[in-house]
């Protein structure tokens, strides 16, 4: 995901803003689905119902976070200029925005206590939450933030990302060196490999966990190099350069988008009906860096390549959500549970209770943001990105 000005000293370019906006909503929409896939509270009498649209939706929307490293891998492949220069812009634009919201998320179990708010508000918000948020205590909630150093907690659990874009931001200056001299054919090889990787997960689920040289004194398989989010950053290098007919797009597209899109929904539902379902299992055909994802956002990409933008209010509405990307990112997690509580309240069918809460949350958080650049200027980036 890219702060504010990612681009300010590229030409812009203005189909990256379509696969952004496409990103940002359909994240937005994913964690809209949380309350759909983990049910909190007493199970009401559509229940199935609502885990079948949870997976309906949390299935489709598999390709918003690798989209995010795509659109990295495609604005700063090959890095350009001194790496410590790059790490000095790009991982300090994003730390203190990642870490007032963690701090903030992570003590609103207490502040609920304070104001006298039943705990269920906090499952209401945040559906991972677990128990210890419940007890609405200071000392919960600054345990919490004391590891933020090492890990995110169930409250901010989108801030997962926020590791993970650290770590690419960290790995990218030594990958670009070898992405700058390699062949088409190189980074296709890489990119092949990358995706056999990708079955891995199945494997060590349903055959071993130990395979090509991994074993208890050691991790790194033989295409451990080869997997990951880093494969996504090579690929939107690499697709950026590809252009496809609309033929093409649809063509191969379509398929692509479908294979993947039934393994990953066939495989949620037999895994979560499993009576001794855990949260590995939960999680497997969710998985991002997964063969099945990686087919599924080959075509939300390169559609997104295709859209022609020619309206200025729709290039500079675009050219706003880069700006506010991030920001958006970091407050709209606190919107989420409520808008879908709104739309049941407000008896949105339950088909569309996901996109619905979406909207809202998404166009919430944009307002929110947006609103704060207009009042701080770029004070603004130390609280937003």
């Amino acid at each position: 995901m890219q702060t504010q000005n990612s681009v300010a000293n590229q030409s812009h370019i203005v189909w990256l803003d379509v696969v952004r906006l496409v990103a940002m909503f359909t994240v937005v929409c994913c964690h809209s689905s949380d309350p759909f896939n983990f049910y909190p509270g007493e199970p009401p009498a559509n229940i199935e119902q609502i885990k079948f649209w949870g997976a309906a939706y949390g299935a489709f929307l598999r390709p918003c976070v690798p989209l995010f490293v795509m659109i990295t891998g495609a604005l700063l492949l090959p890095v350009k200029g001194d790496s410590s220069v790059f790490y000095k812009k790009r991982i300090s634009r994003i730390f203190w925005p990642f870490l007032i919201w963690s701090v903030l998320y992570n003590l609103f179990p207490w502040i609920t206590g304070v104001l006298g708010c039943d705990p269920k508000v906090i499952v209401d918000f945040f559906p991972y939450s677990g128990e210890a948020a419940a007890q609405q205590s200071l000392n919960v909630s600054l345990g919490y933030i004391a590891n933020i150093p090492l890990n995110f907690a169930l409250i901010p659990v989108h801030m997962w990302y926020i590791y993970l874009l650290i770590g690419l931001y960290l790995y990218l200056p030594i990958f670009s060196a070898w992405v700058e001299k390699a062949s088409e054919k190189a980074k296709l090889w890489f990119l092949i490999a990358w995706g056999i990787a990708g079955l891995l997960p199945y494997y060590r689920q349903f055959v071993s966990p130990y395979i090509w040289g991994s074993c208890v004194w050691n991790s790194f398989d033989m295409l451990y190099y080869f997997a990951g989010f880093n494969g996504y950053l090579l690929l939107g290098h690499y697709l950026r350069q590809q252009e496809w007919s609309w033929s093409k797009t649809f063509v191969v597209g379509i398929p692509m988008f479908l294979v993947g899109y039934a393994i990953t929904f066939f495989g949620f539902r037999s895994m979560t009906a499993l009576p001794d379902c855990t949260d590995s299992m939960v999680e497997l055909f969710f998985t991002y860096c997964s063969l099945n994802v990686i087919l599924m956002t080959i075509p939300f990409f390169m559609l997104a390549k295709k859209v022609n933008v020619r309206s200025e209010k729709a290039k500079a509405l675009l050219a706003n959500l880069t700006l506010c990307g991030f920001g958006v990112y970091m407050v709209h997690y606190f919107l989420t549970g409520p808008s879908v509580i709104l739309m049941r309240a407000l008896s949105v069918p339950v088909a569309l209770q996901i996109p619905a809460a979406a909207v809202v949350a998404f166009g919430v958080s944009w307002l929110f943001v947006a609103t704060l650049y207009k009042l701080m200027g770029k004070k603004a980036r130390y609280f937003v990105g």
